[in-house]
C-alpha cells in the first residue's frame, strides 16, 4: 500500500475512533486524548490508547468497541487495540474543543 492510501486509511480510522464516546463524558475518546497512537501498516491497524482510570467501568467494552469499528472499515483486515496506563491520562491531554465542551476553558 502506498503512503497516500496508508494516510487516507489512517484518517478514516481516526474518524471512526471519533465516533466512540466515553459513556460518562459527552466527548469522543480521540478529543479526550485517550488515543496515544494510530499506526497503519498495509491492512493492519494498531491503536495505543488509555482509559480515564484503571477502574473505568468500560475498561473491557470500550477497547472492543474501538476494535470492532476499525475492523468494519474497508481496507482493514485486522485491528489491535492496546491499552496502556503509561503515561496515565489527565485533563491536559484533552483537545481544546473537548475542554470547551466540558467547560474547562
Amino acid at each position: 500500500m502506498d503512503s497516500n492510501n496508508s494516510q487516507s486509511l489512517r484518517e478514516a480510522v481516526i474518524e471512526e475512533i471519533q465516533s466512540v464516546y466515553d459513556p460518562e463524558i459527552p466527548v469522543n475518546i480521540f478529543e479526550l486524548g485517550l488515543v496515544y497512537e494510530v499506526k497503519v501498516e498495509d491492512d493492519k491497524v494498531h491503536v495505543l490508547m488509555t482509559l480515564t482510570s484503571p477502574n473505568c467501568p468500560v475498561a473491557e467494552s470500550l477497547p472492543m468497541e474501538v476494535k470492532q469499528k476499525i475492523e468494519a472499515l474497508d481496507g482493514v483486515r485486522e485491528a489491535e487495540v492496546e491499552i496502556t496506563f503509561d503515561p496515565s491520562w489527565d485533563e491536559e491531554m484533552m483537545s481544546d474543543e473537548a475542554k470547551l465542551e466540558l467547560g474547562l476553558l
